[in-house]
């Protein structure tokens, strides 16, 4: 018999589809929003990828077992989730109507404690420690930054046909993409 987890999948993949397309304002095509990433089995490393989240009508819901620092990351990228893609947005403050890439991913970080000045992509691309975190992974190049929290994306990129700024995503990247940013995530997380 399949895991209790396992079996609902199905179910929310349905569920998830009809919150999308009532959510896109396309004509319905979009992510699976609200499935989530699976918890780790027993015994198995957890990593930024596959620590459990779900999206509740677009906002992460982290695992009951997160860490705090990784339920404010989570709390501060859902408080500017859906905000507008504005170049420059949350460089000179983490307070801003809009953000791009940096500012969102820089405003999730210092509300968790983790960033204490306002950073670009470039910047952060040698923040942190190298390699994949527990909880948290920062993708990042001269160009572009996004983060896995708790297995969900929180990213600029890759919105619907008329929306913009950071919201949080399903899936990851395509591989070949991936291999041109540095992988950093904070210390110990």
């Amino acid at each position: 018999m399949r895991p209790l987890a396992l079996r609902f999948v199905p179910l929310l993949l349905a569920l998830a589809g009809a919150v999308g397309a009532a959510a896109s304002p396309a004509s319905g095509a979009g992510p699976p929003w609200g499935t989530g990433c699976m918890p780790t089995p027993a015994g198995a490393i957890r990593t930024s990828e596959n620590c459990g989240s779900s999206l509740l009508d677009g906002r992460a819901v982290p695992p009951p077992g997160a860490p705090p620092v990784v339920r404010r990351v989570v709390a501060a990228a859902n408080h500017i989730d859906g905000r507008p893609y504005v170049w420059g947005g949350g460089h000179l403050s983490f307070v801003s109507k809009g953000y791009d890439c940096s500012g969102a991913v820089g405003y999730a970080l210092h509300a968790g404690g983790l960033l204490a000045t306002t950073m670009v992509s470039g910047q952060l691309a040698a923040w942190g420690e190298p390699g994949t975190g527990r909880w948290i992974t920062v993708y990042a190049n001269a160009e572009h930054v996004f983060m896995v929290v708790a297995g969900l994306r929180f990213d600029t990129r890759d919105d619907w046909p008329g929306v913009s700024g950071p919201r949080w995503k399903m899936g990851m990247p395509e591989p070949k993409f991936l291999s041109r940013f540095a992988v950093r995530h904070p210390a110990g997380l």
